[in-house]
């Protein structure tokens, strides 16, 4: 796993997550990643070692209440470079689980979210840091360009 990119120390790492049962937002301190933090509502696993969905509702709140970078999949499910991309995606996740938060928008279902951002093509990956755009990338990109994009070493 590799260290947070703002060189925050590891007390004050966190991240806004919905649940994927329940939809209750919650609070993770990615410091504790390794203890496999619960739901506090429903008590099922949070798992922050694969993207996780991300809809209106609940985008704005993950940006701000996350302090490691939070990289973003503008996607639609009939997009075919969307689904190309979606490993090296899962495989970025699971590299840097608790450095960085990957989070996948459906543009369809969430089109003001997209609106708001400018996506004109997907996929569109945009990196934000305390809740502002820090970086994009329009288009399939490789683990190398993710991990650049976000400022966290492949160590």
């Amino acid at each position: 796993m590799s260290q947070p990119a703002t060189g925050q120390a590891a007390a004050e790492r966190r991240a806004v997550v919905r649940c994927a049962v329940c939809a209750t937002p919650n609070r993770i301190d990615l410091a504790k990643l390794s203890q496999g933090p619960r739901c506090a509502k429903c008590h099922r696993p949070i798992l922050l070692d694969r993207p996780v969905k991300a809809t209106e509702a609940d985008f704005d709140q993950s940006l701000q209440g996350t302090t490691v970078p939070v990289l973003v999949d503008f996607y639609a499910d009939w997009c075919g470079p969307c689904h190309m991309m979606a490993p090296t995606l899962d495989d970025f996740a699971m590299r840097h689980a608790g450095a960085v938060l990957v989070l996948k928008l459906d543009t369809e279902a969430s089109p003001a979210v997209a609106s708001r951002f400018g996506i004109r093509g997907i996929p569109t990956l945009i990196v934000f840091g305390e809740g502002r755009e820090r970086g994009r990338h329009v288009g399939v990109a490789d683990l190398k360009t993710l991990e650049t994009l976000t400022g966290v070493s492949a160590g």
